[in-house]
């Protein structure tokens, strides 16, 4: 299996002449795109979410992700190794969430492209080719060649300070659900379901209720609760929360019983 993930939309073609590569090379591989929409050269919202879906794949799953705003420069093109999977792209810290998680064992600098490939187009010219070769066999040295290190991503998190939790927004959902890199676990240290929290996000504070799911909230109302990947999110119950609150990933928040 071949996973994709890019940020190059589903309007032009260049996802599938990144599919049209691989079946070229592997008639037989079974491609499933994870997404196509992640915000134009947004890598750590790419990492993020490689992140959380690559553990629902099959073993042996070869993830080629392609957020790439240094495409053609000095950045190489990496091939990592990890104790189940393989992950295709460019070394740009993209790849490190979630090949850092399930643990590296090999990371390669990939030299195999196909002939004169592009300096713009590497997710077609080098990662897709990579991952078709991968997926008939071929093994990761015969595609480039060792290397020590590879950027990394620092892993979104929280930080307690008495009765404050302290983190930031690390995604938006296409609902307008706004998640916090504030984990179940330390949520639940001030909190219960039902408490009424107070949420300071860059200065601005509002009172929110925190509760099991959407539907125990009145239409309209912004609530806390915590969601299918195990992080406080920020939601309105039959609306966007992103809209109405007008806040963006990256910024502070904070929360603490009022």
């Amino acid at each position: 299996m071949i996973a994709l993930l890019t940020d190059f939309g589903t309007r032009d073609y260049f996802v599938a002449e990144m599919k049209a590569v691989i079946l070229s090379i592997d008639r037989e591989a079974a491609i499933v795109d994870i997404t196509h929409e992640i915000p134009p050269q947004d890598v750590r919202t790419g990492a993020f979410v490689l992140w959380r879906a690559y553990r629902w794949f099959p073993r042996g799953t070869i993830f080629v992700a392609v957020v790439d705003p240094g495409v053609g420069t000095s950045r190489v093109p990496i091939l990592l190794r990890t104790r189940g999977y393989f992950f295709v792209g460019p070394d740009n810290g993209l790849l490190s969430l979630a090949a850092e998680e399930d643990g590296v064992e090999e990371a390669y600098r990939i030299t195999a492209q196909l002939p004169s490939a592009s300096s713009t187009f590497h997710g077609r010219d080098v990662f897709a080719f990579a991952a078709a070769l991968l997926s008939k066999g071929v093994a990761p040295s015969y595609l480039g060649v060792r290397i020590a290190d590879y950027v990394r991503l620092e892993k979104p998190g929280a930080v307690r300070e008495g009765g404050s939790i302290r983190g930031q927004l690390i995604y938006v959902d296409r609902f307008g659900n706004i998640f916090t890199s504030i984990g179940e676990k330390i949520i639940k240290e001030i909190a219960e379901f039902g408490d009424k929290l107070c949420v300071n996000i860059s200065g601005k504070i509002y009172r929110m209720r925190l509760l099991k799911s959407y539907g125990y909230a009145e239409a309209g109302e912004a609530i806390l609760l915590i969601n299918s990947e195990g992080f406080l999110e920020v939601a309105v119950n039959g609306g966007n929360a992103a809209e109405r609150l007008g806040h963006r990933v990256g910024e502070p928040v904070e929360v603490y019983r009022c």
